[in-house]
C-alpha cells in the first residue's frame, strides 16, 4: 500500500521532457550528508527522521529479508525484526517511539501496524480489518494509517483509543503518512490518479505536484507547516519540499534523483539518493 519511491522505464524522448520540467522547477538549497546501509544490509527505503535526526525505515539483509532500522545523529544503526515476521519497517518516529508496520508468517500473510520503544512492542491492529499499516505518530502518541477490509481501503487516526476515520470522497484508498505534533496529517489518495492530500479536523486540502505524470505523495509534515513529498514523473521518483504555496525540488549533484521521506521540527530532511538499483544510500539534508 506504499508509493511506490522507484523509477519506470521509458522512452527516451519521453526521458528528456521530464528532465527538462523537473530542471525548470526552483531548486531547495541544501546541505547533504549521505550515508550508506551497515555491513550485510543494503538499503531499502528512508521513511522519517525525528527531532534527535534520528532516521528510520527498512533495510534488506544478506538472506533477503526486509527488517526495520534507526539510525541515531552518529551514524549508529539499531535493526528490529518483528516477532514471527517476514517483513518489517519503521515509517516514523517521535519521543523514542518507532512506528511502522509488519508482514507475519502465517497462510497467507497478513499486515500489522507496529510500535516499538526498546524492548516494548506492540501490534496495532485496525478492529476486523484484514491488513493494517501504521505509518505516522506524533507527539502526543497520536497515530495515522490505513487499512485494508474486504474491499475497502481507508486511512485512520488513533487518538486516547478512539478511532477516527480518513477516507477521501470518492478514492478508491486513502493513506495517511504521516502526522505533525498540531494535527496536521498528510498522505495520498487514488482515484483515477494519485493525490497528495493535507487532512485536519475532518477537511481535506488537496496538493499535487504541476508536474507530475503518475501521481503526487506528501510523506510529512513539520510545525511550521512545511511539507515534504514525492511525485512520480514518466520515469523515477523525485523529491520536493512545498512551503509557502511553492514547491522546491531537492536535488543531488549527480544523482539520477533524490526522495524525501522526512522531515523533523528544524526542518531537516531525510530520503535517498538513486544512482542505479544497487547503488541508493540515504541521506539528511539542511535545506534552505
Amino acid at each position: 500500500m506504499r508509493f511506490p519511491r522507484f523509477g519506470f522505464s521509458i522512452a527516451a524522448c519521453c526521458l528528456a521532457s521530464c528532465l527538462f520540467s523537473y530542471a525548470s522547477q526552483p531548486k531547495a538549497s541544501c546541505t547533504f550528508a549521505p550515508f550508506s546501509a551497515p555491513s550485510g544490509y543494503t538499503l531499502s527505503m528512508v521513511n522519517g527522521i525525528d527531532d534527535s535526526g534520528t532516521v528510520v525505515g527498512e533495510l534488506q539483509d544478506s538472506n533477503s529479508q526486509w527488517v526495520a532500522f534507526s539510525r541515531d545523529a552518529s551514524g549508529t544503526f539499531t535493526i528490529f525484526n518483528a516477532p514471527n515476521s517476514g517483513m518489517t519497517w519503521f515509517s516514523h518516529r517521535s519521543g523514542g517511539v518507532n512506528v511502522g508496520s509488519y508482514r507475519d508468517n502465517a497462510m497467507p500473510p497478513a499486515m500489522h501496524g507496529l510500535a516499538q520503544q526498546g524492548s516494548d512492542f506492540t501490534t496495532l491492529n485496525y478492529p476486523k480489518a484484514t491488513h493494517t499499516w501504521v505509518a505516522g505518530i506524533n507527539k502526543s502518541g497520536t497515530v495515522v494509517g490505513n487499512y485494508l477490509k474486504g474491499t475497502t481501503s481507508k486511512g485512520f487516526q488513533l487518538a486516547n483509543g478512539k478511532y477516527t476515520a480518513i477516507a477521501h470522497s470518492g478514492a478508491v484508498s486513502t493513506v495517511p503518512e504521516a502526522i505533525s505534533d498540531n494535527g496536521t496529517v498528510v498522505g495520498y489518495y487514488t482515484d483515477s490518479q494519485t493525490h497528495g492530500f493535507l487532512w485536519k479536523s475532518g477537511a481535506f486540502t488537496v496538493v499535487d505536484h504541476p508536474k507530475s505524470v503518475y501521481g503526487t505523495e506528501l510523506t510529512d509534515v513539520n510545525t511550521s507547516g512545511v511539507i515534504v513529498g514525492n511525485y512520480m514523473s514518466a520515469d523515477r521518483t523525485w523529491g520536493f519540499i512545498y512551503q509557502n504555496n511553492t514547491f522546491y525540488s531537492v536535488v543531488y549533484t549527480g544523482a539520477k534523483s533524490a526522495s524525501v521521506g522526512g522531515i523533523n521540527n528544524s526542518g531537516v530532511i531525510a530520503g535517498q539518493l538513486f544512482y542505479t538499483l544497487k547503488n541508493q544510500p540515504g541521506y539528511t539534508a539542511v535545506c534552505k
